[in-house]
């Protein structure tokens, strides 16, 4: 398909996700508890979504890659050594907000 409103279903069907390193992408994929592998696009401007994928990798959440190592990665890694993946918790920043500016 070239576009879909939703990738939500799709995700909960897999048994791996193949994606870019795009915020939604990966933190929906995670919340999933799927296994990830990250494709980083080397050619963006300021090559923001490097900076997620080492995060997500040093965590053990994905295995990363660029296009040129997506083969040897899929071949060589090992899906038992991922993490599980803690969702944020935005209402405790809620509260701080809400403690900072007085509101009950």
């Amino acid at each position: 398909f070239r576009f879909k409103d939703s990738l939500a279903e799709d995700v909960r069907r897999a048994d791996l996700v193949i994606s870019h390193a795009g915020a939604g992408s990966c933190l929906e994929t995670l919340e999933e508890g799927k296994p990830l592998v990250v494709v980083i696009n080397e050619k963006l401007m300021d090559n923001h979504q490097l900076e997620l994928a080492k995060r997500l990798h040093k965590g053990g959440h994905v295995f990363c890659c660029n296009c040129s190592t997506l083969v040897e990665t899929l071949q060589s890694m090992d899906l038992s050594t991922l993490k599980p993946f803690s969702p944020g918790q935005p209402e405790k920043f809620a509260l701080f907000l809400d403690n900072v500016f007085g509101f009950q």
